[in-house]
This record gives C-alpha cells, sequence and structure tokens, in this order.
C-alpha cells in the first residue's frame, strides 16, 4: 500500500505540469473575470395593494380585478416594448445606449429588471420590483420610474374601466328608453286604430250587443204587430166596407198599450236602471208622442170609410217605415259590434305581444338604470380613489455597494474549478497510460521476476527543454488568457453580456 502512495505520488509529480496548466488555465481566467467584471447595483421597491376603503355592502367599484390579476396586468403593460426603450434612453443606462440596437436594449432591460409579487389567502397581495445596473443612483431611478409608472397606470386603468362600464350603461339606458318610445308609439297607434275592438272593452260590447238585440227584437215585434193591424183593417174593409164598428182605440194606442204592458212585464224581473227597461220607457215616451199627435188629426166621421182606410193604412205605412229605418240602423250598428266583438281575439293577441315586448323592453331597460346607477357610483369611487389602490411601503434607494459580483466567491470557485479539472486530467491521462513502469508490473505482464530495473536518465539538454516548454505554457496561460479576456471585454462585447447572452441560450434549451 505504502509503495502504490509513493507510485502515483510520483505519477502526479510527472504529470504536474498538465495539472498546472488546466489549474492555472481555469484559475487565472476566474481571477481575470472576478476583476474585469462590472459591479452591478440592485435597487427595489416594494408596494402593497390595498382593498377598497368603502365596504362593498354601503358602495361597490364596478372594477372586479384581483390584487393578484391586476399585479399581473401591470407588469405585462410596464414591460412592453416602449416602456423599456423610454426609460433606457432617459437615463442611458448602458454605455453608447443611442448606438445600440433596439432588441438588445428591451431584452438587457427585461433581464436586468426583477418583478415578482406574494399573495395568498388572508394575506396581503404585495409587488417587489428591482433593477440591476452598473450604478446605483440609475438603478434608483430606474426602480422609481417604475413605480410611478405602476402607480399612474393603475389608477389611469381603473378609473378607464370604470368610465367604460358607465359610458355602457348611458348608452344602453338611452337605447332602451328610444325603444320603449317606439314601442309606447306602436301600441297608442293600434290602440286608436282598433279603439272600437279592444280587449278591455269587450264586456261593455257584449251588454251593447244584448241591448240592441233586444231592440231589434222589439222593432221586429212592432212592425210585425203594425203589418198584422194594416192586414186586418184590410180584411174587415173588404168584408164589410167600413173600419168597423165601436172601434174607439187607434192603432198607435194599441201599441202604446202594448209597450206599457212589456214594461210592467220587465219590471216584474229587471230593476228600473236595467238597460232593456230603460229601452222600453224610451219606446213608451216615443209611441205617447205619435199618440199625442194624432189626438188632434182623428178623422172627421163625415169622411167616406174608402178615405179613413187610406189615412189609417198610410199611417200605418209610415210607422212601418219608421220602424224598418230604425230595424236598419240596428241592425248595422249590431252587425258592426259584432264584427268588432270577432276581431278582438286577434287584437287581443297582438296587443299582448305589443305589450309582452314592451314589458321586456321595460324590464331591460329598469336594469340599466340600476346598472347606470351603480356604474356613477362605481366611477365616483375610482375617481376619489376609494376603491382598490397600490402604494408603496418601501420606495427604492441609492445602494451604497454593489451586490454583485461575488468577486471573492469567483476566484474561490475558479481555483476549486482548476483544480478538479487538473486532477481529473491527471486521472485520465493516468488511466489511458498501459505502459510497464514498476517491476511488479513486469512480473504481472510477462510473467517473469527482474533481477534489477534502470530508470530512463534524462539528458541536461532534454531537461532545459522540457522546463522551458513548461514555463512558457505556465507563462502563457498566467499572462494570455487573462489578456485575451480583456480584449474580449474591452473590444468585442462586455464579459457581462456574453454571460447573459450564454445563460439566456441555456435557460431556453432547459
Amino acid at each position: 500500500m505504502k509503495n502504490d502512495i509513493l507510485f502515483y505520488t510520483k505519477v502526479f509529480l510527472s504529470r504536474i505540469h498538465y495539472f498546472l496548466a488546466v489549474f492555472l488555465l481555469v484559475a487565472s481566467a476566474a481571477i481575470a473575470i472576478a476583476k474585469i467584471l462590472p459591479p452591478v447595483y440592485f435597487s427595489e421597491s416594494q408596494l402593497l395593494v390595498e382593498s377598497a376603503k368603502i365596504p362593498t355592502g354601503l358602495a361597490e367599484s364596478t372594477v372586479q380585478t384581483g390584487a393578484l390579476e391586476e399585479l399581473q396586468i401591470i407588469e405585462q403593460r410596464l414591460m412592453t416594448r416602449v416602456n423599456l426603450l423610454k426609460i433606457a434612453r432617459e437615463f442611458d443606462i448602458f454605455e453608447d445606449v443611442s448606438k445600440m440596437p433596439a432588441d438588445n436594449i428591451v431584452k438587457l432591460m427585461r433581464l436586468n429588471t426583477k418583478i415578482g409579487s406574494n399573495a395568498g389567502r388572508g394575506q396581503a397581495t404585495l409587488m417587489t420590483v428591482g433593477f440591476s445596473s452598473e450604478n446605483g443612483q440609475k438603478s434608483a431611478r430606474v426602480v422609481n420610474r417604475f413605480v410611478t409608472l405602476i402607480l399612474s397606470d393603475s389608477v389611469e386603468n381603473r378609473v378607464s374601466r370604470a368610465g367604460a362600464t358607465l359610458e355602457f350603461f348611458e348608452v344602453e339606458v338611452e337605447r332602451l328608453g328610444g325603444e320603449l318610445e317606439i314601442q309606447s308609439a306602436v301600441i297608442l297607434e293600434f290602440q286608436n286604430n282598433n279603439a272600437g275592438a279592444l280587449p278591455d272593452t269587450l264586456a261593455f260590447r257584449l251588454s251593447q250587443q244584448s241591448v240592441f238585440q233586444e231592440r231589434l227584437s222589439s222593432v221586429e215585434r212592432q212592425i210585425a204587430s203594425l203589418t198584422e193591424q194594416r192586414r186586418r183593417l184590410v180584411e174587415i174593409f173588404n168584408a164589410t166596407g167600413r173600419l168597423g164598428a165601436g172601434t174607439t182605440t187607434s192603432p198607435e194606442q194599441q201599441i202604446l198599450d202594448t209597450l206599457q204592458d212589456d214594461l210592467r212585464r220587465a219590471l216584474a224581473v229587471y230593476s228600473s236602471e236595467n238597460p232593456k227597461v230603460k229601452l222600453i220607457e224610451a219606446q213608451i215616451v216615443q209611441q205617447e208622442a205619435i199618440v199625442t199627435g194624432q189626438g188632434a188629426a182623428t178623422p172627421d166621421s163625415t169622411q167616406s170609410p174608402m178615405s179613413v182606410l187610406d189615412i189609417n193604412l198610410a199611417d200605418i205605412d209610415a210607422r212601418i217605415d219608421l220602424f224598418g229605418e230604425q230595424k236598419r240602423q240596428i241592425t248595422l250598428q249590431l252587425n258592426s259590434l259584432i264584427s268588432s266583438i270577432e276581431k278582438t281575439a286577434e287584437n287581443s293577441i297582438l296587443l299582448d305581444a305589443f305589450n309582452r315586448d314592451y314589458s321586456n323592453t321595460q324590464r331591460q331597460y329598469n336594469t340599466a338604470v340600476d346598472g347606470l346607477s351603480k356604474a356613477a357610483t362605481g366611477e365616483r369611487i375610482e375617481l376619489l380613489s376609494q376603491g382598490q389602490t397600490i402604494v408603496v411601503i418601501d420606495p427604492a434607494t441609492a445602494p451604497t455597494s454593489p451586490t454583485s459580483p461575488n468577486r471573492k466567491l469567483i476566484v474561490v470557485m475558479g481555483i476549486a474549478i482548476g483544480a478538479a479539472l487538473g486532477m481529473a486530467l491527471v486521472v485520465f491521462l493516468e488511466l489511458l497510460d498501459s505502459s510497464i513502469r514498476r517491476p511488479s508490473e513486469i512480473t504481472t505482464h510477462l510473467g517473469i521476476t527482474p533481477l534489477v530495473t534502470i530508470p530512463y536518465i534524462q539528458t541536461p539538454m532534454e531537461l532545459v527543454i522540457r522546463r522551458a516548454t513548461i514555463i512558457g505554457v505556465f507563462a502563457v496561460l498566467v499572462i494570455g488568457v487573462p489578456a485575451t479576456l480583456f480584449a474580449v471585454h474591452q473590444y468585442y462585447m462586455p464579459l457581462d453580456l456574453i454571460y447573459d447572452r450564454i445563460a439566456e441560450k441555456l435557460f431556453a434549451v432547459i
């Protein structure tokens, strides 16, 4: 075991130049990077989303966006290309920013900006905004500008949405109000055009129909009575040559007596206010006037029977014509009334449809008016900033010391990685070496036991060349690598940008 340790120690020493080459390469690169990388200052601000100041039971804002959702919306608006370019050029964040491509500026701004949110059930909703820059004052100014944009955008966005809601309900109220006016005009025009055939007057028209039918029956009875009376007079005259002895009652008086008998029978059944009773009373009054008028025109007894017959027949014919005209008028009125009653069902369906549309529009209008009232209250709440608001609880300040890079950690990690890689290279070369270097290996591989072993002896010139080569390589590694990194950083692209691009591509692949 002891011999093995001594052997591998000699092997490591024989290949120490490989170890040193890798170690010095990585270590020098780490030291150069630690020295070259510019300091990065990180400034941060913390914001709090406060709930509405007015209880929702009393008045509620019409902007119902959740706190976390609102922060996400604000973040997306904040990180737009226009905002990032404007801020980068306003504060001159990067060196020669005016000459940089816009895409590179946007990418670097997004890489250097850190936005986070913290929310949970029963917890306050917080938002942190940070920015990294080579200058502490610039990082603080950028964060403060971000915060200003967040606050103004939040207020403007909420007021705008509340105003849009109010405008929507104003348009709806105006539109539905116009529809109500149009529908009201349609209903009014329909009712005016069909005033005699509306459902609400159907009961009255049905009662009128009964009255007209009674009047028509009465007139028809009177016509039949007068016709029968005329026929009897003619028969009596033809049979006897005179109008009949002992006749003291004129036909008008007989009709009056008949009407009075009808009135007595009607009063036995109906009240004095019944339309049928009123109709008979009106006919009695009319008949009484006729009888009274005929009292003064009683035919003279000295007239011939033929003249008396002609007078009576002419009188009866006149009354038949009068009642015939009444029958015609009553029939026309009754037919018109029946037609209106028949049209009532159709008009009722149409009117119900109009009223149904009107009622639906009225409900929509009432809902829109209620929404308009709430929208006006919600807009007022947002204008007065009494709804959900974002406040700054920890403003950004210029950091006094850089947050990165951690130069000591870079150097230590470079030395550790260099030593590990150098040792790995030595082990790898040893695994690839299959030559015989110890007496025990001769016995193992060849099966013979040597009497003595003679090591390889280098000449002085070989030693000088080997040492010069190792020193030259070390010098190139120790001096050339840092110089190369410095030249790349200075004349091609800053190392931090190269690191950001490599990290971005690695993250994209992952």
